[in-house]
């Protein structure tokens, strides 16, 4: 069991000097326990998380900066600075930032299960096929890509 550790994890780093780049995205862990797993991300123009669903997790992005656009269950919904984006457990999301500034938000799903693990995994990957492949093996199914329309 992961127990959570008292402490700050500063602005533009991440728990225990870890980060990944996930094709071209980077994202900083910030708290990790087996309850919760919380994970800022850092998207350029254009960069995007396609349609998927988390069978066994609730999520949450809370934006910090910059907007990004969602496929929220088949809608497209925008949030914005400050905004906060509940996805329940088995509900297709998907993230885009079309805007022409980066965006930076805070990502925590419940319970952890196997995310920071599939992290670790797609680390520095580059081929998009394998990361939706390796992603399966670890509770985050990708939908076709046209539930991306």
């Amino acid at each position: 069991m992961t127990a959570l550790e008292k402490g700050i994890t500063a602005n533009g780093t991440g728990y225990g000097g870890k980060s990944w780049n996930i094709l071209g995205q980077v994202y900083f862990p910030k708290a990790v326990t087996d309850s919760t797993f919380a994970f800022e991300t850092n998207s350029d123009p254009g960069q995007f998380v396609p349609v998927h669903i988390h069978p066994t997790q609730d999520e949450f992005i809370l934006v910090q900066e910059g907007t990004l656009d969602l496929k929220l269950d088949g809608q497209w919904v925008k949030a914005n600075a400050g905004d906060l984006v509940r996805m329940p457990r088995g509900i297709p999301h998907g993230y885009f930032n079309k805007s022409d500034k980066p965006c930076r938000a805070l990502f925590w799903v419940s319970p952890m299960q196997k995310l920071e693990a599939l992290f670790n995994q797609l680390h520095n990957l580059t081929d998009p096929a394998e990361v939706v492949r390796i992603s399966a093996l670890h509770e985050v199914d990708f939908l076709p890509p046209e539930a991306n329309d």
